[in-house]
């Protein structure tokens, strides 16, 4: 087969390139948040991609739709079930345990990076996609849970997002009374078998609770009818949770008790949060987390109160884009673009450029490279989105000067000395 004739090859369905034009609103959303991990004192874990299968399995519930039906599993060339990570906190779970970041210790650690779900592709929501995720370990007061919301409320708040937010709250107790609460559920909706979906008939012997989050309209009036988690709390559960709900009254932050808020993962307990947004049409969760004290153990750890939140990126990205809330300054070009006139100047313009990158390490500058006609340099200045050219010609070649030719506003040029060129800049282009 010629070359010409070989069959193109593309991205996988549902996994995107993130191209030059597109990456500027992530750098700038992803500085947001490493700022705020270290103004709150959290330190990052970053852990493989491809983990045991049985890890998911074992965390997320061998019954979930995730582990059903989302997961991408192979076996590698050792016959090894392998999995790429659907979610990032049973991976975090296993790095503390195996390097014992858990005994007799605290943690607090987030993360940001890839995961994959074989889901249907659709706006924001993507088979590879890429969450910011916050773990820790060892607190089990409510004072963490308010921690780690209010942490998340004031990204919303630096990114101009708090009033298109909205924090829902729910409370699932302990094992043992979300379980003799689950027997009632059962028992209700088996009195109502008739009005349930497949899907629901389906979770009603593996997952009920989840059954609650159901959005068919048809299901609704029973949904309303159905017996409260609220009310089957044990008291432990319920002093915490009204000892979170006095934290985030003191703090000023507005939220919304939802009874019906479920987690679908199997290891959250006691608080469950999310905050959702109307701003992309439909209701949609931009965050969601939780209590996990079970998760450790679970995995074979001591018991261990964890608490964390997951928020997509992909979805956030589009948020912000939507309101129009990523600052023109934000979106990537060049402070300057510093273009040799002929290739006489080429050595002295490379010379040159590297002394204004010592000289100001914040300064992005672009040098002209692949020669061309005056004319095709100046085109490419101009594409590069830079405010201010530096001219380097034969005259200013003699002068051991440059000029400054200003492409977005109507000002003279400026010829100054290449030893001034440096201060001149650092006051001309703000940073």
């Amino acid at each position: 087969m010629s070359k010409s004739a070989a069959k193109k090859i593309q991205a996988i369905r549902g996994m995107n390139d993130l191209l030059p034009s597109e990456s500027p609103r992530w750098q700038f959303f992803e500085a947001k948040v490493r700022q705020l991990m270290h103004r709150y004192g959290f330190d990052e874990i970053r852990t493989p991609i491809v983990e045991q299968t049985a890890l998911f399995a074992r965390s997320i519930g061998e019954v979930t739709d995730i582990v059903e039906k989302e997961m991408y599993t192979f076996d590698d060339r050792n016959g090894d079930s392998l999995t790429l990570r659907p979610e990032g906190t049973a991976s975090c779970v296993r790095a503390a345990m195996e390097h014992g970041l858990l005994h007799n210790q605290t943690q607090r650690l987030w993360y940001q990076g890839p995961m994959f779900r074989h889901e249907r592709p659709q706006k924001g929501r993507y088979r590879q996609f890429h969450q910011v995720g916050v773990e820790t370990y060892g607190f089990d007061g409510p004072d963490i849970d308010a921690e780690v919301i209010l942490l998340s409320a004031r990204l919303w708040q630096e990114l101009g997002l708090l009033e298109h937010v909205t924090l829902e709250l729910n409370s699932l107790g302990s094992a043992e009374a979300r379980a003799a609460y689950r027997d009632k559920l059962v028992a209700y909706f088996d009195q109502h078998h008739d009005v349930l979906d497949d899907d629901s008939k389906r979770r009603l012997t593996s997952n009920p609770l989840r059954i609650l989050d159901s959005k068919n309209p048809a299901m609704a009036e029973m949904l309303n009818g159905a017996p409260q988690l609220m009310d089957h709390l044990d008291d432990e559960s319920r002093t915490h949770f009204e000892q979170l709900k006095a934290m985030l009254d003191a703090a000023g932050i507005n939220y919304v008790v939802n009874p019906r808020l479920v987690r679908g993962l199997d290891y959250y307990c006691r608080t469950v949060f999310e905050w959702t947004t109307t701003a992309l049409g439909s209701q949609g969760t931009v965050c969601a987390g939780g209590r996990y004290d079970g998760l450790v153990e679970q995995l074979g750890g001591k018991p261990t109160p964890a608490v964390g939140f997951a928020m997509g990126i992909e979805r956030l990205i589009l948020l912000l884009e939507t309101l129009e809330l990523i600052p023109e300054e934000a979106l990537g070009g060049c402070d300057v673009y510093l273009l040799p006139m002929d290739d006489n100047a080429t050595i002295v313009a490379l010379t040159l450029a590297e002394k204004l990158r010592s000289e100001l390490p914040t300064l992005r500058l672009q040098l002209h490279c692949g020669g061309g006609s005056f004319k095709s340099r100046m085109k490419k200045a101009d594409k590069s989105n830079a405010p201010i050219a530096v001219l380097l010609g034969e005259d200013e070649l003699a002068e051991q000067a440059v000029t400054l030719k200003f492409l977005r506003d109507d000002r003279e040029q400026l010829r100054v000395s290449q030893a001034e060129l440096s201060a001149t800049l650092q006051n001309l282009v703000p940073h």
